[in-house]
């Protein structure tokens, strides 16, 4: 039989490998294995899904608070729009009121309430505002003010009476300011009431004892008064316990108490009290000059206008007698200062030896810490201050000062004050508003002398914080503003300061304290 081609015999079947088999069965275990384990990760995911939205459903999220600033400096803002809609409208309010026209103004100041109202509520929940709630409010204003518009309130007229308004604003807030001042210093220079039973007292000796009144005679004619080799201090006070203080504090810290000459210038309903007490008291044998004020017969409005126009204002001229010292001693040479809210804790004699190197007024300069430059006390818009003046030149205080009456004389320092005086009067008080220590920075501006720090530490009227150990190396510290020690509501932690040199003792003040 005939074999066939090679190309058409069959095939011959082979086996297939054991390896095949094995490959086979691992990769149907291996596919099984994978299905069961995605079956358990899709479980595992819907399980974890579930508990985390259940979680989700409890979590409070933070609530985040409405920042007002941000919310308005936003340009589409509803807060923004209805602030300055409600601006404006307020303004055409004024306007329409003068205008007589009532029933736009209440229309105007009705839809700002409302707005008001919507910006308050807002504000409480800290939430913004709403389109809803906005838009109706400013198509309203829009429409109103727009109606104002007709009625001619320009934008012109709006800004003339608004001027008007702030002007008048101001000049109110001003003469509140100069009442509040003036009130609190009234407040602070009054004595308690349970002790003006000692002035009662003191004006009975005064008036019962002759001996009193003779040696107040004697004294008078004293050649220490016009004695240049002793030690000259001057007050201008009507409150006898302040007196009394600052005259005890400097006898008890000075070595030769009886080379100390005070010249004390009171108020004359005060004068015969202040006679009687520091006759009938011992001061170490210092010498104490009192005098009236209407005794200075000279000082009136011929003499100056300035003093003239103090009188009718009303205005204590006690307080203006330091710009007048050379005129009021006149044979003294050198003189220091004392305002009748300072004590005394260190001999004051060396300040008649210090070289003031040819400059009338030895002061502490108050502008250490870059405070109280001139420019804080005075109107430098003014060209007249301004065109003569440092603004940046240093502060000094009135409470502790050395004067050279020759330099003051020579350089007519009254005169300068005077002159400064004439020209806030003529600009309507616009250089300065209150006080003394303005016109004393001007008249005693380039005259003045720097003293050492340590001499005159200020501030225990008002300042609670004041270091201990400065207090301690003062020479002289000075209860400045209106918490004054001899008041109920001085500051507690200095008010032994200045009860140590009153005697509480004394059977007067025992009286009228306990009456």
């Amino acid at each position: 039989m005939r074999r066939r081609a090679a190309d058409y015999r069959r095939r011959v079947r082979r086996k297939i490998s054991i390896w095949i088999w094995v490959f086979l069965g691992l990769f149907s275990v291996a596919g099984f294995v994978l299905i069961v384990l995605q079956h358990n990760y899709q479980d595992q995911d819907r399980v974890e899904t579930h508990v985390l939205e259940r979680k989700a459903r409890n979590v409070q999220v933070p609530h985040t608070k409405l920042n007002l600033t941000n919310e308005i400096a936003r340009p589409n803002s509803y807060t923004r729009q209805l602030l300055e809609q409600m601006t404006l409208a307020k303004a055409y309010v004024v306007l329409a009121k003068e205008h007589n026209n009532l029933h736009l103004a209440w229309q105007l100041s009705s839809k700002i309430r409302t707005c008001q109202s919507l910006l308050s509520k807002a504000a409480m929940n800290e939430e913004p505002i709403m389109e809803e709630d906005a838009e109706p409010l400013i198509t309203t204003l829009s429409s109103l003010i727009l109606k104002s518009q007709d009625h001619h309130y320009d934008i012109a007229t709006t800004m003339m009476t608004m001027k008007s308004h702030i002007q008048a604003l101001e000049e109110r807030a001003n003469a509140a300011t100069v009442q509040a001042a003036f009130f609190g210093r009234l407040a602070a220079e009054s004595v308690p009431k349970n002790l003006h039973c000692v002035n009662v007292k003191l004006l009975a000796d005064w008036f019962s004892k002759k001996t009193i009144r003779d040696f107040v005679e004697e004294k008078k004619n004293s050649p220490r008064l016009l004695d240049n080799n002793l030690y000259h201090f001057c007050l201008f006070s009507d409150n006898l316990l302040a007196v009394n203080a600052v005259v005890n504090s400097t006898v008890s810290n000075t070595d030769h108490p009886k080379q100390l000459v005070f010249h004390v210038v009171t108020s004359e309903p005060n004068y015969a009290t202040m006679e009687a007490w520091f006759v009938t008291n011992d001061f170490k044998g210092s010498m104490i000059e009192i005098q009236k004020v209407q005794d200075l017969t000279w000082l009136n409005a011929s003499y100056s206008p300035v003093v003239g126009k103090l009188t009718e204002n009303n205005a204590s001229l006690l307080n203006y007698l330091r710009f007048y010292i050379p005129e009021i001693y006149p044979h003294l040479e050198k003189i220091v200062f004392l305002d009748d809210d300072v004590i005394v804790q260190k001999d004051l004699t060396p300040l008649f030896s210090l070289d003031l190197h040819g400059n009338v007024n030895g002061a502490v300069e108050t502008c250490l810490d870059g405070f109280h430059r001139l420019y804080k006390y005075l109107n430098f818009s003014n060209p007249v201050l301004s065109s003569k003046i440092d603004p940046q030149g240093c502060g000094w205080a009135f409470g502790l000062n050395v004067f050279d009456l020759v330099a003051w004389r020579n350089a007519n320092v009254t005169g300068v004050y005077h002159y400064w005086e004439e020209q806030n009067s003529n600009v309507g008080s616009n250089l300065w508003k209150l006080g003394t220590l303005p016109a004393g920075l001007l008249a005693f501006y380039g005259r003045t002398e720097p003293l050492d720090r340590r001499w005159h530490v200020l501030g225990l009227g008002f300042d609670v914080g004041i270091d201990n150990r400065l207090i301690e190396s003062a020479a002289v510290i000075h209860f400045n503003g209106n918490l004054k020690p001899w008041l109920k509501f001085a500051i507690g932690k200095y008010k032994p300061l200045w009860e140590r040199y009153v005697d509480m003792g004394h059977p007067y003040l025992v009286d009228c304290v306990t009456s």
